[in-house]
């Protein structure tokens, strides 16, 4: 065949690909929530750390660049929180805020945004979900990280200056920093991940993602020094953890650890003192880190990879679990404690299962919100 006529070729087989391509992903967005499939880009904003850019906002999420349909003007209920709230790893109809509006029979806007803490969530309660007028407001408190959210947050923005009791020092704030891309073809990964539905749906949908996901989980112990994996095949549990970096967050020694948790509280103050001047019942949902919840399994198990890690994170959580919950009795703040109900589901398959992800998958998601209706019924019967 003459160059002419291969390159020819070649170019019209690229153009039917790209149409094809595109004629796919026009379908996709037609039938399918591209807020379920694409990834959040995030651009520096000088109160909150980081907002939604722009070309997120075109991308199924509402005007305020929050996981649903629309901005309302009223709601029932509206839930503030981090990733565990916007519902990482599931679609929005399986994140808890939506599955909490299923039980109640409410309206519930879910201001849920991954990488946020209390700092974010103060801001957003004064600016944004008052003007919903609702009438219960229910904060996503993940015990995993919003501590360092809150001490990297305040120590790295001016606006969040006058929290600081410590002396000042060089903080980084952005949470959301994306590694620089070494190769063309990592950034264009990146860039479709944002963009693509198609793409999202070939390469990290539920048949392909799950068969990746548990490969990593059955070989992380060979190639992590970083992953535990654990395997109860009785008990339908095939999981993996990270305790390494949540013990770095939870570590009761550590200063700017015990310095996010009392920014944390003062913020959880401030935000019931301005619910109750405006009639508005507050709650403090209290998630707890995967460890905490697979204690019974990982706990005082010396032929596991990182046992003295993984025992020494769950010493800490406790502890920091009990001053959470002493400052929110002492504050009058309600509280809901999901871990009992989590840990009562275990053989459910409550993760995602990725030795790369830790959040709750659909029916993790769907226990937390189970678990707030049941409390939530329970205290409006009183």
């Amino acid at each position: 065949m003459k160059p002419k006529v291969l390159l020819s070729n070649l170019a019209i087989a690229a153009l039917s690909c790209a149409i094809g391509f595109l004629l796919s992903e026009f379908v996709a967005r037609r039938v399918l929530s591209p807020s379920d499939y694409l990834s959040v880009e995030m651009i520096q904003d000088d109160i909150l750390g980081a907002v939604p850019s722009p070309n997120t906002l075109a991308g199924g999420f509402d005007e305020w660049g929050f996981r649903n349909r629309r901005v309302p003007k009223a709601s029932d209920i509206v839930a503030i929180g981090d990733s565990h709230t916007y519902g990482n790893t599931a679609s929005m109809r399986d994140s808890w805020p939506y599955v909490l509006g299923e039980l109640t029979g409410e309206t519930v806007y879910n201001m849920g945004m991954g990488g946020y803490g209390p700092n974010q969530y103060f801001h957003l309660l004064k600016t944004k979900a008052l003007q919903l007028t609702p009438r219960t407001v229910v904060l996503g408190l993940y015990i995993g990280d919003d501590f360092e959210n809150a001490y990297l947050i305040t120590y790295g923005l001016p606006h969040w200056a006058s929290l600081r009791l410590l002396p000042t020092e060089p903080v980084n704030s952005d949470i959301w920093e994306t590694p620089p891309t070494r190769s063309w073809h990592k950034g264009l990964r990146v860039w479709l991940s944002r963009n693509s539905v198609v793409y999202q749906l070939l390469f990290h949908g539920p048949l392909l993602g799950r068969l990746q996901g548990e490969t990593q989980i059955r070989t992380a112990a060979m190639g992590s020094e970083d992953v535990v994996s654990l395997a109860v095949p009785e008990k339908n549990i095939l999981e993996a953890f990270r305790p390494k970096n949540v013990l770095r967050v939870l570590d009761q020694d550590s200063a700017s650890v015990r310095e996010g948790m009392r920014i944390t509280f003062e913020l959880l103050a401030g935000m019931n003192e301005i619910c109750v001047q405006n009639d508005v019942k507050f709650i403090v949902l209290v998630i707890p880190t995967k460890e905490m919840v697979f204690a019974e399994y990982i706990e005082h198990q010396p032929h596991l990879p990182l046992s003295d890690v993984i025992d020494r994170l769950l010493v800490n959580e406790r502890q920091a679990r009990t001053k959470t919950f002493e400052f929110l009795n002492h504050a009058n703040i309600v509280f809901i404690d999901v871990l009992p109900a989590l840990r009562n589901s275990l053989s459910n398959q409550l993760y995602v299962r990725t030795s790369t992800d830790m959040h709750p998958n659909r029916n993790g998601y769907r226990v937390i919100a189970q678990a707030a209706f049941r409390d939530l019924t329970a205290d409006a019967q009183k």
